[in-house]
């Protein structure tokens, strides 16, 4: 198939994007400018000019393709109208096509789980940086009465290659000898390495039914000051630690500061149960810990 991942240089998008092309499949990736474009022939995609703000371009490029990866999902507030503006274009110009689209949402909908293991049908109650993607989700369920094969998938926590968040805390190590934490860290993370997730990816665009939503998550869920720990072990700071009360903490960060924060258990067994998905990475402790420089 002839893919359009959006954010297939990312974290997210562009694990998938590598795994789909392993797999042979086509890949283009939508660019912003000549630069973006270059970028991505660089990688071995192919490149469509477009802008998650611009309607037009992007059901041009929908309309080139045999479906649509969309892994350019923002986690703020700031971002959410050109999220939205984005996926209301692609279910536009995918309707009567019967084309998949895979929207990357997120496992914060479900907001703080308890001990009880969050599966696709628990109730949603979403922190609120991403409280829109509740009606996104609603919608691109809809539209599978016009034709609309759209399948939701809901990441973890997602490390590996460097991820952001996690580089948070290895960096404070590294530079200020501790690795610092939002809140008390005893809520708990459930996890899931990006290239298990990009196994997840191809194996719901080529298998999952239309109408689907499946947890992209993995393994035992983990106190965040245990990851933490893990992170200053890495960085060298001999797992030295500092709390970052959530209250000062959201002063710089705003409202990811409450998903840092935020405890939950998530099961990943559905994709398990109906798709053959098999995680086989390490932890994101083990990630962490692997980051350390050998002796010199």
């Amino acid at each position: 198939m002839r893919v359009l991942v959006t954010g297939a240089t990312g974290l997210i998008g562009g694990a998938v994007a590598r795994r789909l092309a392993t797999a042979g499949h086509d890949v283009v990736g939508l660019a912003r400018s000549e630069a973006s474009a270059a970028k991505l022939n660089g990688m071995a995609y192919q490149a469509a000019y477009g802008d998650l703000e611009d309607t037009d371009s992007i059901v041009n490029a929908v309309h080139s393709v045999d479906a649509v990866v969309h892994a350019a999902s923002p986690n703020d507030q700031n971002s959410a109208a050109y999220d939205q503006v984005a996926v209301r274009a692609i279910l536009d110009a995918l309707r009567g096509t019967t084309k998949r689209f895979l929207y990357t949402s997120g496992c914060f909908l479900y907001g703080a789980t308890g001990d009880t293991a969050a599966t696709e049908h628990s109730p949603l109650h979403p922190l609120e940086m991403v409280r829109f993607r509740q009606r996104l989700e609603a919608e691109i369920l809809e539209a599978a009465a016009g034709g609309v094969h759209g399948i939701i998938l809901r990441p973890a926590w997602v490390y590996g290659n460097h991820a952001w968040t996690t580089m948070m805390m290895f960096s404070s190590a590294q530079e200020h000898g501790a690795a610092r934490y939002v809140g008390n860290g005893q809520n708990r993370w459930t996890c899931i390495h990006a290239d298990d997730l990009a196994d997840l990816y191809l194996l719901a665009l080529e298998k999952a039914p239309a109408a689907s939503i499946y947890n992209g998550a993995h393994g035992a869920a983990i106190p965040l000051i245990e990851i933490a720990r893990a992170a200053s072990e890495g960085a060298g700071a001999g797992g030295q630690l500092a709390e970052w009360p959530l209250e000062e903490a959201r002063q710089v960060l705003g409202s990811f500061a409450d998903a840092i924060a935020c405890d939950q258990v998530v099961s990943g067994q559905r994709a398990v149960l109906e798709l053959g998905w098999r995680p086989s990475r390490h932890s994101i402790v083990d990630e962490l810990r692997s980051y350390a420089q050998p002796p010199a």
